[in-house]
């Protein structure tokens, strides 16, 4: 039997479900109300957590109310939005470097303490060490942790582990556990996150394109290739080799580029056709007009300056004001331990100027954008055909969604 659920007695219902469900907004079109908000009382029907229909107040009340094969939920005038699809996370490691705080007051950077054995070198060797059980477990307590802060679709990678057997591990952990959870996660190989000690670049470069990358092809383990190409890191050339090996197998392409400066990145991102190009802190205008021009997502992550304690300077609203679009996530990993994409948002509205709806949008429908769209997950959109989860909020107003920012009971998930 179906398992069908009518909403009725809502507040407004933002559904930005405006134009092509498989293209991203730009500028303007990220806050505007009337397009992309539904007016109060609006009415769902989801048939089997596809939404059925989207009516005006009574009207699916009148057809559906007295049947006793239906779950009726009174939103009682509160506010629905689409639940939140996270596009850049690392959720395969364990250990703890919050000891890095106190080296950051120090005045150490990234690369000093990389450098001094910490930073992810610090990470590998604790999730090297871990058991099966522990990896697991860790994993798992994150999903359940975005669940409870209202996002519903994931991206995750590996990068954790710097050989082999640990970066299979990290990924065939991930995909087995999506697969019993609500959560729908899609797997990034990030082997190319640093060079591991005891190996030279060339030796490593080796064992990512001849053995790494084969073993996660051949057994279907990830959708897209990572690399962490930043100077000092993977180098343009390095990173171009890397992914040209990776989609001559079949993978999608995401990259970490110019978070500490403008490398080029960017632009190398765009001649690859990458899917997204994350951080982008530090890039040209030029370049980002050519990646929008060419439909690669520019992703920023402001939870990641905000943790490292540098300046919250991202340009949102530049790419806003000049019809770039744009998405947001949260960077969950060991030096930015947060799932909350209220956060993020909080921080991209109160501290960079940008638009509470087009914050929205930004961390739902335009990452979901970047990611699969064989109609079976969430799309960031609450639309009719298509798979939606959704955020019943405890309040009428829109921008409820970033004013709880630290609260896991802000809310309740409707799927």
């Amino acid at each position: 039997m179906a398992r069908t659920i009518l909403i009725h007695g809502s507040g407004s219902v933002v559904t930005l479900d405006s134009g092509d469900p498989d293209e991203p907004l730009r500028g303007h079109e990220m806050s505007d109300s009337r397009e992309l908000i539904r007016e109060s009382g609006t009415e769902i029907l989801i048939i089997d957590g596809i939404v059925s229909d989207i009516q005006s107040a009574g009207s699916l009340t009148s057809e559906w109310g007295d049947s006793t094969e239906i779950n009726l939920i009174n939103a009682e005038g509160r506010c629905i939005i689409p639940s939140f699809v996270d596009s850049h996370t690392h959720l395969a490691w364990t250990g703890d470097r919050s000891n890095e705080v106190s080296l950051r007051h120090q005045g150490m950077s990234y690369s000093d303490i990389a450098e001094s054995g910490g930073g992810i070198w610090s990470t590998v060797q604790s999730t090297r060490k871990s058991s099966d059980l522990e990896l697991r477990k860790s994993i798992k307590a994150s999903i359940e942790q975005a669940k409870a802060l209202g996002t519903a679709r994931m991206e995750a990678k590996s990068g954790y582990g710097l050989n082999v057997d640990t970066e299979v591990r990290s990924l065939v952990d991930i995909k087995s556990i999506a697969e019993t959870s609500s959560m729908a996660i899609e797997t990034t190989w990030l082997g190319a996150h640093d060079f591991p000690t005891g190996k030279s670049k060339s030796e490593y470069m080796t064992e990512l394109i001849e053995q790494q990358l084969p073993v996660v092809i051949e057994n279907n383990l990830a959708s897209f290739a990572d690399v962490f190409c930043e100077p000092g890191w993977f180098s343009l050339e390095d990173t171009e080799q890397i992914c040209t090996a990776a989609k001559d197998g079949g993978l999608g392409i995401r990259l970490h580029v110019d978070e500490f400066v403008d490398g080029g990145g960017l632009e190398l991102a765009t001649e690859l056709g990458a899917v997204s190009a994350d951080h982008v802190a530090k890039s040209n205008l030029e370049s980002r007009q050519a990646a929008d021009d060419a439909g690669v997502m520019q992703t920023f992550l402001p939870g990641t300056p905000y943790a490292l304690g540098k300046d919250l300077n991202l340009p949102l609203k530049e790419c806003y004001d000049s019809d770039y679009a744009f998405s947001m996530a949260t960077d969950y990993n060991p030096n930015c331990p947060s799932l909350s994409l209220p956060f993020v948002g909080s921080l991209a509205v109160h501290r960079m100027g940008l638009d509470p709806l087009a914050a929205l949008v930004s961390v739902t429908r335009n990452p979901a954008t970047t990611l699969g769209k064989n109609g079976n997950e969430h799309r960031g959109t609450i639309e009719i055909g298509l798979k939606s989860s959704m955020l019943l909020l405890n309040s009428k107003n829109t921008e409820s969604w970033i004013s709880t920012f630290g609260s896991m009971n802000n809310f309740k998930m409707i799927n």
